[in-house]
């Protein structure tokens, strides 16, 4: 299997045999603009525009031969939206198949002009390759969350078990999910992101060593870094963070267009 980061959530995985895109947020650096209708908790960053970076290689190259989208929600930061955020994903193939968390998304994924859209489940899906998808829960603010989101966990006899986390941070029902399927390979958003009114968003250093202790014998993987205004952990700082607990050496942190094989 091959995990590629690409930028922000957005990771490409091939998967016996399968290629999936997670979270396709696309569009060039600066196009989204700062937030609007949230406070920051850092106000100096108030006017940043986002995305911060580039993409790593072009729209093209990262869409050739993808059989499955995954969203794992539709936030403005996990797939491109348009201006008035009623459609979206417009560089994606309309008819490859995307997989989404519920029948809300689903509607907005079908509005968008998608052909093939399915919801994740909690008690499993079945793909193609006998590859297995199950979704997973997640909860998206410290204080309350800034709407649903979930991960999920792909399956299959020949591979080693993925966990992608999604956008949530550590919680009991995280800790269940490391417990019931013990994966392999954990994928984590972990720039601690927040906003005023939700608190932490995402995980943080913090959360990162709680999911070490549980599956202290995973690849764990820091994604959705060094691209979103409201983040307050870099890719340099949660390197310090996790020097300082003595775990560096067991979660990687990848840049832009980098590549793991497993």
């Amino acid at each position: 299997m091959k995990i590629e980061q690409i930028r922000n959530a957005t990771i490409r995985i091939e998967y016996a045999g399968k290629n999936f895109l997670v979270d396709p947020w696309l569009m060039p650096k600066d196009a989204m603009g700062p937030i609007r209708g949230y406070s920051i908790t850092d106000t100096t960053k108030k006017d940043i525009k986002m995305p911060m970076c580039e993409l790593p290689k072009s729209i093209q190259e990262i869409l050739t031969n993808i059989d499955t989208y995954i969203v794992t929600h539709v936030h403005p930061d996990h797939i491109d939206m348009d201006a008035n955020a009623a459609t979206g994903g417009k560089p994606l193939h309309k008819a490859t198949p995307v997989l989404v968390q519920n029948a809300d998304d689903a509607k907005f994924m079908k509005r968008s002009g998608f052909t093939k859209v399915d919801l994740m489940q909690e008690t499993g899906l079945a793909l193609e390759e006998n590859i297995r998808l199950i979704k997973t829960p997640a909860r998206h603010g410290v204080i309350k969350p800034c709407g649903p989101a979930s991960g999920f966990i792909l399956q299959h006899e020949q591979e080693k078990t993925i966990y992608v986390a999604g956008d949530t941070i550590w919680y009991p029902e995280v800790k269940t999910t490391l417990e019931t399927y013990q994966p392999d390979i954990i994928i984590l958003n972990a720039c601690a992101a927040e906003l005023l009114d939700f608190g932490r968003l995402i995980m943080d250093d913090n959360d990162v060593y709680e999911v070490y202790k549980t599956c202290p014998n995973a690849t764990i993987i820091a994604s959705h870094m060094d691209t979103v205004s409201h983040a307050t952990l870099t890719r340099e700082t949660l390197r310090e963070k996790l020097t300082e607990k003595g775990i560096i050496d067991k979660i990687l942190i990848p840049a832009d267009g980098e590549v793991y094989q497993f």
